[in-house]
């Protein structure tokens, strides 16, 4: 069985007081944040400066798809203001940032174009992350991985290690309130695709799969409530599943995520891509491996394996959540390229059931429309 390794994990409403003291007991003296400009514009970076005064610099630039750049431009402050430790505050691209951020601070690389999708060229420390996470489904304050676009119009390329988990992940379900609803709904359904390929993923993984099952349950029965103005429990809830999902994704993940990946291009959300795929790439692992199926099924509050694409659908459409490519706003140029993507996607080589050309073929046409 495969090693896991995990953040240290504070979570609950309020926690955010915790963060000087978690801060210090990890040795950090002067801290950088890593955020963006909305949550500058929301109030949430100010409330976190309140709760760490030992704060020595911001880097609040993170682009919306993190990149290449972002990341060489937060490593350059980083190292100017002689920093110590990070704080990452956001979604996933602001702790995905933060991650490689961490990497190159102590390693010999010239910039994040030299490391990204090359984990063995990291050394054998990085500087020490505390991540705060604001949204409830990229699971990236639980995960070993760190997505970046090399090019802004390019696919985002994943970096994989267990040396980027971060060493605490600050969960405080009060800091998701300004969330649009929009976006918790798509960041959740994120959170339901991680736990639901992650579940489905081998080998499997006692502790692993008892998580994802709860974090399906926990979507399922929360999120629509979660997108409402009185829903802090059942974003208290998702942010939970989201946790959970970051842990799957130490397993694998499938299908839904490769087409996720390969229209990654196009400044479409990445919940919002998984979100389209996930009804249909779900009924065909479900096919192949009816056993896993029947406990999905058992989670989701439903009775049969047959029903899972169809009560998938029928949720992501109630959350007013596209359920084509076309209704995202994304434009396939060329069908036959989009194909060949998926065909040699590296999260084949995860899922337990890899669909052959045809099958993604079939797929693709079918999300198009």
């Amino acid at each position: 069985m495969a090693a896991l390794t995990l953040p240290r994990l504070v979570f609950g409403r309020g926690q955010l007081s915790q963060l000087d003291a978690e801060m210090r007991s990890l040795g950090i003296i002067r801290p950088m944040l890593i955020s963006d400009r909305g949550l500058e514009r929301a109030g949430i970076v100010a409330l976190v400066e309140q709760a760490a005064p030992s704060l020595v610099d911001s880097f609040l630039d993170v682009p919306e798809n993190p990149t290449a750049d972002g990341v060489d431009k937060a490593v350059a402050a980083y190292c100017a203001a002689s920093c110590d430790g990070i704080v990452a505050l956001g979604g996933g691209s602001v702790i995905d940032t933060a991650k490689l951020v961490a990497a190159l601070a102590l390693a010999q690389l010239e910039g994040a174009s030299s490391l990204i999708g090359k984990p063995e060229l990291m050394g054998k420390t990085v500087a020490p992350l505390v991540v705060i996470p604001t949204t409830v489904g990229t699971g990236s304050e639980s995960s070993p991985v760190s997505a970046i676009h090399l090019d802004p119009n390019g696919p985002p390329i994943g970096t994989r290690s267990p040396l980027l988990v971060p060493r605490l992940a600050l969960c405080d379900p009060d800091l998701a309130r300004s969330l649009p609803p929009r976006l918790i709904a798509a960041t959740g359904i994120d959170a339901l695709s991680h736990c639901i390929e992650g579940f489905f993923a081998e080998p499997e993984h006692p502790i692993i799969d008892a998580l994802a099952l709860d974090g399906i349950a926990r979507v399922c029965a929360n999120i629509t409530t979660a997108v409402t103005p009185d829903g802090d429990d059942a974003r208290a809830s998702l942010m939970a599943a989201a946790y959970a999902g970051g842990v799957a994704i130490h397993k694998g993940l499938g299908p839904a995520h490769a087409v996720a990946l390969a229209c990654g291009n196009q400044h479409v959300h990445h919940g919002t891509l998984v979100g389209v795929a996930l009804p249909h790439t779900t009924r065909l692992l479900a096919q192949h491996l009816p056993d896993k199926a029947a406990k999905i099924a058992g989670a989701m509050l439903i009775d049969t394996t047959d029903d899972i694409g169809e009560a998938l659908a029928v949720l992501i459409s109630s959350l007013g959540l596209p359920t084509t490519l076309s209704e995202s706003g994304y434009v396939v140029d060329d069908m036959n390229a989009l194909i060949a993507d998926l065909v040699a996607s590296p999260f084949n080589g995860t899922s337990p059931y890899v669909p052959n050309a045809q099958e993604y073929r079939d797929l693709a046409l079918r999300i198009q429309a």
